[in-house]
């Protein structure tokens, strides 16, 4: 049977999964492999859209947008471009095509070149992983700034296009060309903006060099420097802030940048974000209700989820977050936050049935890997565990939560005393304003060497930061030790009334939560 095609320059072996072109092995698993081979399959059909998604796609219920960024995915991994194409077109108002037949390839027709190259050339896997926080990158880049009265310059246009994609190849492309285009126009506003971001991006999503973010916060502090009202700067500027993990920074800059555009929904949904981890649930919840246009913060129904979970909308969450792992196949963050959700509230039974099926579609993140090794744990398989942690670890290096993860499920445990200075150096972050979680962080550093006190006091410290996720401390394997201090129960008794503060603000201020987009 035939299992191998050549289409154009590309060798795909189907069994394999692997794509290569003059023996270079391309980057194309998981949904874009599946979305390949059927149109392999199909010859020099057009393809329509409900076909692919009954094909490619199914149970999973999502729409033609899914399916249009999935194309756009696999194009970009093979090197294709969607206006000059060159393996793919897109037939407008009927579907997708092949540009040129596929050949079949027989077993016994000799052909071993994908046998022979496989061997010397290694997987590069890409992680697709897509900035949550800042839902309208890809809007804030294109629309430039409105003072300029010549058109956008095509550099720009492409460069936001790779910047919105949200890969790690792609952001790389983006900042090469924002280059570019500053050796044109060294004073271009939008490439000094636009490369300020890239740059965060590289160190907040990719594990770049810390460095990054002092040139990226540079970058938009020139931008201010000459046009201080500039909205897109100020935003770009809180971003920088926001991958230090400076918060309350973030939260200024983001809400200066509203100021300044109250139609930037990219700011809105940021500055909602962080409302968020610092505990204004009734303001994150808010700002999320005004975005103008939802379909500029495409992860508007993951934040809207979030924020009704923590203020104890359990149900409404639970309709939202499914709706979006449902929809949204591509959506790494979708699918990290139902089966997330569903382990939160001790249905670890589906949640491992959700991650099963969340980890099959191509989106590796190391969340994902952190969720499966707790998984594992909660169920007794050590192996498993270390195997998960070791994967999120490898995944997020610079990660110091996943370093944590891994060192608690290690046989091997590093010395108490560097435990113990690790978990004081990420207290001491979190009282000069940190993100909450690195109260977590610190409290299971002291867990593992048994000092349960200490680790209530750093989960204290996280909730006097802003910290609101009973539901997590309650279910996490990890923290089973500290459970058992008599004190825990109090430390949850402080988070619901905080949340029912909170929820009070919501029925004051009228929030709907039923109108939620």
């Amino acid at each position: 049977m035939t299992t191998r095609y050549r289409l154009d320059d590309l060798l795909i072996d189907v069994p394999r999964q692997r794509v290569e072109r003059d023996g270079v092995l391309l980057d194309v698993g998981g949904l874009s492999f599946r979305l390949l081979e059927f149109l392999l399959e199909q010859g020099q059909r057009v393809v329509g859209f409900d076909e692919l998604i009954e094909r490619v796609w199914a149970p999973a219920v999502v729409n033609e947008e899914t399916v249009t960024q999935r194309v756009r995915l696999l194009r970009q991994s093979l090197g294709d471009d969607g206006r000059n194409p060159r393996y793919l077109r897109s037939v407008r108002g009927r579907g997708y095509q092949l540009c040129v037949p596929p050949q079949r390839i027989d077993d016994t027709s000799g052909d071993t070149t994908l046998r022979r190259s496989a061997k010397r050339n290694p997987v590069y896997v890409g992680i697709a992983v897509v900035l949550l926080v800042v839902g309208a990158v890809a809007w804030w880049l294109q629309r430039g700034d409105e003072q300029h009265a010549q058109p956008p310059s095509p550099l720009l246009q492409r460069a936001a296009y790779y910047a919105g994609i949200g890969q790690r190849d792609d952001n790389e492309r983006a900042i090469a060309l924002y280059r570019q285009r500053l050796q044109e126009a060294p004073d271009d506003r939008d490439a000094l903006v636009g490369l300020s971001r890239a740059f965060s991006a590289q160190v907040c999503l990719y594990n770049g060099e810390a460095a990054q973010i002092d040139r990226a916060q540079a970058l938009a502090e020139r931008v201010i420097a000459v046009d201080p009202n500039h909205a897109a700067a100020h935003a770009a500027v809180a971003y920088s802030f926001d991958c230090r993990g400076r918060i309350d920074d973030a939260l200024r800059g983001y809400e200066r940048a509203l100021s300044l555009d109250p139609s930037n929904d990219g700011a809105r949904a940021s500055a909602a974000y962080l409302y968020e981890r610092r505990g204004r649930l009734a303001d994150a919840l808010a700002a999320n209700l005004a975005v103008r246009d939802p379909s500029r913060a495409r992860f508007l129904q993951i934040q809207i989820a979030a924020n009704l979970d923590l203020l104890g909308y359990a149900a409404e969450a639970e309709t939202r977050y499914r709706r979006s792992f449902q929809l949204y196949p591509d959506n790494v963050f979708s699918n990290l936050a139902w089966p997330s959700f569903l382990m939160r509230h001790g249905r670890n039974a589906e949640a491992q049935v959700a991650l099963d099926e969340a980890m099959k579609r191509g989106t590796d993140h190391a969340g994902l890997h952190l969720l499966a090794a707790e998984l594992a744990w909660a169920r007794g398989d050590r192996d498993a565990a270390w195997r998960e942690a070791s994967r999120a670890a490898e995944l997020r290096p610079q990660g110091s939560f996943a370093r944590t993860v891994l060192w608690s499920m290690s046989p091997v445990q590093p010395p108490a005393h560097l435990l113990r200075a690790r978990a004081e150096s990420l207290r001491a972050g979190l009282r000069a304003g940190s993100d909450p979680f690195d109260g977590l962080d610190a409290a299971l550093l002291l867990a593992m060497i048994d000092d349960r006190d200490a680790a209530i006091v750093a989960l204290s410290d996280a909730v006097a930061m802003g910290y609101r996720d009973a539901a997590y401390l309650r279910a996490t394997p990890l923290l089973a030790n500290v459970r058992r201090s008599p004190r825990f129960d109090a430390l949850i008794a402080a988070i619901d009334t905080a949340i029912a503060r909170e929820r009070e603000a919501v029925r004051a201020r009228k929030l709907d939560v039923s109108a939620a987009p």
